[in-house]
């Protein structure tokens, strides 16, 4: 059991965000606005004025980036349940603490204020440096 890899559940869920917000600037498309003139095409030509709108496609090829950013997204997911299936194996005191510091992303004073009971911040984290240390 890698007990690392809580250490990357931080990151990983970060990753998910910035991936998920990568694919939506990704398929925002830029839209175009102009105004030209112009005239009746019979007699008597008048000059008009026109609107004309569009949107932009970048020339890359756009499938092929989504697909890499979601095989991002999903390695980063992966990692998240690996991380979970760690804590899930924790004590339940234990489970608690790392949700707090780890996922909540709490200080370890405002863990053990958490915990309630006769916890202090140090205690709180000395728990856990100890966990981590257990094979």
């Amino acid at each position: 059991m890698d007990k690392n890899v809580i250490y990357e559940y931080i990151d990983a869920k970060e990753l998910v965000k910035e991936t998920e917000e990568d694919i939506r600037r990704h398929r925002r498309k830029t839209i175009v606005q102009d105004k030209v003139t112009g005239s009746n095409p019979e007699f008597p030509y008048q000059p008009q004025s026109f609107n004309i709108s569009g949107c932009v496609e970048s020339a890359v090829n756009i499938d092929e980036e989504e697909r890499l950013l979601e095989e991002r997204k999903l390695n980063a997911k992966r990692i998240k349940v690996k991380a979970e299936r760690v804590i899930n194996k924790a004590p339940v005191r234990m489970q608690r603490i790392i949700r707090f510091k780890v996922m909540q992303g709490l200080t370890w004073d405002e863990v053990a204020v958490k915990m309630k009971g006769n916890c202090t911040g140090d205690s709180a984290r000395m728990e856990f440096q100890r966990w981590m240390k257990e094979k």
